[in-house]
């Protein structure tokens, strides 16, 4: 049974997933990972069955929300949604007005969040290792792919919002970056911060139908191959550094349909070459210390996982 102060911390922890998914190359999955509530989070979404449906139209709510785990689930969601809604437009700002801060802080995270996880892995095998270094591999492809110019129709919003979810529970996988690529980053961002109710709906109906598809698959990969699944699952965060590395050089930009400037295509520089190119202040030390900032909260957060809420 949770006390007041389980659930609490719970919410907190659904607020750093929903901050993270809003931001492209940062996983709200690889928040739940480090804060061990993963597996517990995929175990309660795949109990979303027809059995659960069933009991619900029998209005057997108790034993339905037992099932689903609702507490835990209802508790989560909440932080996640008014981190996503609140962070919104705070995010957009700071992206565009300090992203090489914002990526340090999250460089600093991801590479804390690769070094815990796969502390989780008790004993490493040739087929772990080969697991690790595809997942690093597929990861690092998928962080390579521009950006599309795509539809802004319904039936492409339910799409996306169906793939989306899928990268937003794996760690590693930022459902923003997948956004990103999908062409549809700014358009749902936009939403979200104008409140735009029918692409909402629609994007949400997508995002439910895809959650609940793919919690079944991860939590069959869990009971069957547990520790190779851990280790694809840190391959991806590994691969998704290059992603998230601060300092960029924008090859090809865009303008959106709601008049903001967003690059297409990037490649990762140094930071002395940043200053050079782009004349800007490459902000090194203020970015060191944000990285280390962003390494040391993981690792407490890892410690205080280790007592289950």
């Amino acid at each position: 049974m949770r006390k007041f102060s389980d659930y609490s911390l719970l919410f907190f922890k659904g607020m750093g997933m929903g901050a993270a998914d809003v931001v492209p190359g940062v996983s709200g999955g690889t928040i739940a990972f480090i804060t061990g509530i993963y597996e517990e989070l995929i175990t309660s979404i795949k109990s979303i069955d027809l059995e659960a449906v069933r009991l619900l139209l029998r209005l057997k709510i108790g034993i339905f929300w037992k099932k689903i785990n609702g507490n835990f689930l209802l508790v989560l969601f909440s932080g996640i949604l008014l981190s996503v809604f609140s962070l919104a437009r705070l995010l957009r700002w700071l992206m565009s007005d300090y992203p090489v801060l914002i990526w340090s802080f999250f460089f600093g995270l991801i590479i804390a969040s690769a070094i815990v996880i796969t502390r989780k892995i008790n004993s490493w095998n040739i087929a772990r290792l080969t697991g690790l270094m595809a997942g690093t591999a597929l990861m690092f492809f998928i962080t390579r792919i521009s950006p599309a110019t795509t539809t802004d129709a319904y039936w492409y919003i339910f799409i996306t919002g169906a793939v989306a979810i899928c990268a937003m529970v794996l760690p590693g996988i930022s459902g923003a970056f997948i956004l990103l690529i999908l062409g549809k980053y700014q358009f749902i961002l936009a939403a979200v911060s104008e409140l735009n109710i029918p692409v909402l709906l629609v994007f949400g109906l997508g995002i439910v139908t895809g959650i609940l598809s793919f919690a079944n698959l991860l939590s069959w990969l869990f009971s069957k191959y547990h520790d190779i699944t851990i280790s694809v699952l840190a391959g991806f965060i590994i691969g998704s550094l290059n992603k998230i590395w601060p300092w960029k050089e924008t090859i090809t930009e865009t303008v959106t349909s709601h008049g903001d400037t967003v690059p297409v295509v990037q490649r990762n520089i140094m930071p002395h070459v940043y200053h050079d190119i782009t004349g800007a202040d490459p902000s090194l030390i203020p970015a060191v210390i944000l990285m280390i900032a962003a390494f040391v909260i993981v690792i407490i957060l890892d410690r205080v996982s280790r007592h289950k809420v």
